[in-house]
């Protein structure tokens, strides 16, 4: 059954903001009389227009298509039916004014619902009826509504001097149509409407922002428009506070105004900063004027609400909680620092300036915290390896609350720390193992919280043949010894070759205590097949005093339920990330970072550092394909505002700075994949969309490494350059025949290539490197809100849904889908319920067209294994990994299974979160009762059926469940990332 869709009447009216003034009806304005014989329209806003009976006949066609479907209203019946109605109206319209005359638009509504009726089309009429009631009651609302702008006559509003003056309704009216210039499908009224409704005698001048703000807000699921205008009043109202603070006139919302004020209010900005020691006094020193000159105050306007609502809760410049930094002037602090050290620095700092202003790019969080600050913390990850001794163990974790205190997202790996039973030679005990200590730094994590600005986080990596595996499993169980779970921490295997052979062969798997095989943790490829058979000989001699066999498969499902069951801990592949390591000869890969996109070696002396950044790869994409100029141009500089990173940084541990000075590695990701793709018009579940993944990770790759080999031409190569796989002709696609050796097989990868490796081969062995590695795809949970694109190389999560996070709730809706969905005249208030009722999936919804439903599938809706295929195309291309999440909306062991060892046989370096369904966010209260319950007759029982979920019988209508826990819910506050 087709969920009915209302009836469009004779004419679809514009809401109006007032009826003051309109004329009485059948009132015909002077000179607009009608001419002899013609009929005219009176209009309900009195206006007199031309009798069309073409609108009659659209009207009566929705009418049909509403309520017998698509197929049935483009039938010959109902076409014939159609015109022989309309006939009927227009004949009895004209018998009413043989001479021509004036008829009112509801005695035309009257006549059509009169001969559906007489036709015998009974459910035709009685959903004509409803529609039109349902417009009367908008009509009234309205009315209600102006009234509320009425009411706010005389109301006094409180200054933040104490003063209190009278509210001017004309500035807010003239506010909120200014905001909304230039948006298609906005209506100012309504948001002015909404807001009046909220204000009383004595609100404060903040609070009058607030209540437009909110308004504005509240319309973003019916239009995503909405979410420009909110971000535009915001913008007004962070203006009025960063001009008042710094002492300045407050200007209107009109760009032409700031393109001539942005460089002074820059200016004193700059010095108040200063005076105030949270900028860098050295940015006084700029030439301010050239820098202000550079200025595109327009786009101010470009940022969506979640975006620039983040950027003011947590990234702005403030004093005791006052913003007094614009988004223009934020963008070009953080351009100022990356060109501190340049030689023409205001040259380059427009450069980038330029890139991050446009969303072309952005860069990391840390960065973007931090850059031009008296404390520039630049650096995203941090991967550290933590001793077998106590005062090791206590200096790592030291080490993590300095790292973590700046921003810093931190990966240690614990498999050097002896296992439970190993003998401790100082007391002549045994070991309580890794466990107790992994608790100490889950707290740490949580006491240093980065200043308020998001949480500390760290991952935990152990190899999977140490004795505390099991242990280590089960950490972030909810059940147990709660002295040994780990709550807050998140927490990885890292999964050599040879247990997934062991997996695959169904043979015996060893665990061991490391003190007693130190060197397995050093060892990779077929050395480490070597050394552990070895270790396995002296274990069943009995040489060994702790160990434990069992099956490699019966370890693995205990790997893949606790996956299920917590989410953790996540599986990496060591053996990947050592054998086509660039810089292997400098040392051994033992861990990723808090996110698995980063891969560098540890040892005592080097902690690993990581800079990011990542392309907006929407931006790069237009209809005809994918702008490869703009992205090599882009490229380059993304390239060097890295690398400027690595001198730039302020470092609070000695063996991070020397780690990144000698190996200046960098990670250029890329976000808004999905947005690509809807651009393209490509299925996310698709062979086309794993070329495209393909294609452009391959376009990026070359580039960026070509950009680092014309840096190293200018600046010199990183100092440990020789030796490295670069420095013998070795790229990361060249790599993978050193993977499969290693391995011997287990390995299918696409190795197709498009470009000309050869030439870039050459020049990379010839110029150097500037750095040891450029390519890192991080989740860019954050950055991607600001810029407002999809996250990463993520899929639509929902089409409609409520994300949080630390600045609060926002409702976040496709406006790709959207404008598809218009231009089919399928956008109403009932589609915006429909997609709130089914959790933002598009697929349960009748009226939409199968092609849409596979552009618009989500993330739960998509088979994991597509995204392991796109994966394993990018792998191919990167020096070091990314961060990939699998959804599985009904997981189990087979799936599991099936989908890990896909990840591992195409050469993954690593994966990250498995997210399984959870309940939706989406709030569905405003859906009545009686609209709920058509849902579920119409359509809601199959969809149930085939996604296992029912109705949970609360008042906020249902929740889609599959079993299994929503470890890490996508739009959680509390999940912690890179970006």
């Amino acid at each position: 059954m087709t969920t009915a869709t209302p009836t469009a009447p004779v004419e679809q009216l514009p809401p109006q903001p007032s009826l003051a003034g309109v004329a009485p009806p059948f009132a015909t304005p002077a000179g607009l009389g009608p001419k002899p014989g013609q009929v005219q329209v009176i209009r309900r806003n009195g206006k007199v227009t031309h009798f069309d009976p073409n609108k009659i006949k659209v009207a009566m066609t929705k009418a049909f298509l509403a309520v017998e479907g698509g197929q049935a209203a483009a039938s010959s019946r109902v076409h014939d039916r159609v015109e022989q109605l309309t006939e009927q109206v227009t004949a009895a319209l004209t018998r009413r004014l043989p001479g021509g005359g004036n008829v009112h638009i509801e005695d035309i509504q009257d006549q059509v619902e009169l001969a559906l009726m007489r036709a015998g089309e009974h459910k035709v009429a009685r959903d004509y009826v409803l529609y039109r009631d349902s417009r009367a009651r908008e009509r009234a609302a309205r009315v209600r509504e102006s009234e509320a702008v009425q009411a706010t006559q005389g109301l006094q509003v409180t200054l933040s001097d104490g003063r209190s003056v009278p509210l001017d309704q004309a500035a807010l009216a003239a506010l909120v149509t200014e905001v909304c210039a230039g948006l298609d499908a906005v209506e100012p009224q309504l948001v002015l409407d909404d807001a009046c409704r909220n204000l009383f005698d004595g609100v404060s001048e903040r609070d009058v922002d607030q209540a437009l703000i909110m308004a504005a807000r509240a319309l973003i699921e019916r239009e995503p428009g909405y979410s420009q205008v909110a971000a535009r009043l915001l913008l007004a109202s962070l203006r009025k506070e960063a001009l008042g603070f710094l002492g300045l006139p407050s200007m209107t919302m009109s760009a032409s105004d700031w393109a001539n004020t942005y460089g002074s209010y820059f200016r004193a900005y700059i010095k108040r900063g200063a005076e105030l020691e949270l900028l860098d006094a050295e940015l006084t020193r700029y030439d301010l004027d050239r820098l202000g000159a550079a200025f595109k105050p327009e786009r101010d306007l470009q940022f969506n609400y979640l975006g620039l609502q983040t950027l003011y809760d947590r990234y702005f410049i403030h004093k005791d909680g006052t913003r007094f930094e614009l988004p223009q002037a934020f963008f070009m602090r953080v351009a100022m620092g990356l060109a501190i050290n340049e030689i023409d620095r205001e040259a380059r700092a427009i450069e980038f300036y330029d890139l991050l202003s446009s969303f072309d790019l952005m860069s990391s969080t840390p960065t973007l915290f931090n850059s031009g600050t008296v404390r520039p913390q630049l650096s995203s990850c941090y991967l550290t390896t933590v001793p077998d001794d106590l005062d090791g163990i206590y200096g790592a974790i030291k080490d993590n609350a300095l790292l973590s205190k700046f921003a810093g997202g931190l990966g240690n790996d614990w498999t050097r720390v002896r296992g439970m039973g190993a003998h401790i030679k100082g007391t002549n005990g045994k070991s309580q193992g890794v466990v107790p200590f992994l608790k100490v730094a889950n707290d740490t994590a949580v006491a240093v919280n980065q200043g308020g600005k998001r949480k500390g986080a760290v991952c935990a990596y152990l190899e999977t043949w140490h004795i505390d595996v099991e242990e280590f499993l089960e950490l972030r169980k909810n059940t147990g010894d709660d002295r040994r779970r780990c709550h807050d921490m998140n927490t990885a295997n890292w999964v050599p070759d040879l247990f997934m052979k062991r997996v695959a062969e169904e043979g015996d798997w060893t665990l061991f205590s490391p003190d007693e095989t130190p060197d397995l943790h050093d060892l990779t490829g077929l050395a480490f097949e070597q050394a552990y058979l070895a270790y396995e000989a002296r274990a069943a001699a009995g040489e060994l005093k702790v160990g434990k066999t069992i099956k490699a498969v019966d370890l693995w499902r205990k790997m893949l339920a606790m996956l299920f069951e917590t989410g953790h801990p996540w599986i990496a592949f060591k053996d990947p990330c050592n054998l086509r390591y660039t810089n292997q000869h400098a040392g051994v890969v033992h861990s990723s970072n808090l996110c698995t996109e980063i891969t560098l070696h540890t040892n005592d002396q080097e902690i690993a550092v990581c800079n990011l950044g990542s392309v907006n790869l929407a931006a790069h994409v237009s209809e005809r394909g994918l702008d490869t100029e703009k992205l090599k141009k882009t490229l380059r500089t993304a390239m060097r505002m890295l690398d400027n990173v690595i001198d730039y940084n302020f470092y609070n541990v000695p063996q991070a700075r020397s780690s990144n000075l000698r190996h200046r590695p960098v990670g250029l990701g890329i976000m808004g994949f999905q947005d690509a793709l809807f651009k393209l018009r490509i299925p996310y579940a698709s062979q086309e969309a794993v070329r495209f993944a393909d294609q452009s990770m391959e376009i990026l790759s070359y580039h960026a490494i070509e950009a680092s080999a014309d840096l190293a031409a200018e600046r010199g190569p990183y100092t440990s350059f020789a030796g490295s796989l670069w420095s013998q002709g070795i790229l990361p696609i060249d790599s993978l025949e050193l993977l499969e050796q290693g391995r011997g097989g287990y390995l299918q990868v696409d190795r197709d290539c498009t470009l000309d490796w050869t030439g870039l081969r050459e020049k990379v062995r010839t110029q150097g490197m500037r750095n040891s590695n450029c390519l890192a795809i991080a989740p860019t949970a954050t950055i991607s809100n600001i810029v407002g694109v999809s996250q990463s190389i993520e899929p639509t999560y929902q089409n409609l849904f409520v994300k949080s996070n630390l600045s609060g709730e926002f409702t976040v809706v496709n406006p790709y889908l959207v404008a598809d969905l218009k231009a089919l005249g399928l956008w109403d208030s009932v589609m915006v319920n429909d997609l709130k009722y089914y959790d933002g999936s598009v697929q349960p919804i009748d009226r939409i067209p199968d092609e849409l439903k596979a552009l618009y599938a989500t993330a739960f809706e998509i088979d994991p294994r597509w995204l392991v295929e796109a994966a394993a195309r990018r792998q191919k291309w990167l020096d070091q990994a990314q961060s990939l999440n699998l959804y599985m909306s009904e997981p189990n062991g087979k799936k599991l299974d099936n989908l890990y060892k896909l990840a591992w046989a195409r050469g993954l370096k690593t994966t990250y979160y498995l997210r399984s369904m959870g309940a939706t966010h989406v709030e569905k209260s405003t859906m009545s009762d009686s609209h709920r319950a058509n849902q579920l007759s119409a359509v809601g029982g199959s969809y149930r059926a085939a996604h296992g979920g029912k109705p949970n019988g609360k008042g906020n209508g249902a929740s889609f469940h599959a079993g299994a826990p929503n470890a890490c819910s996508i739009d959680d506050p509390g999940c912690e990332s890179c970006q």
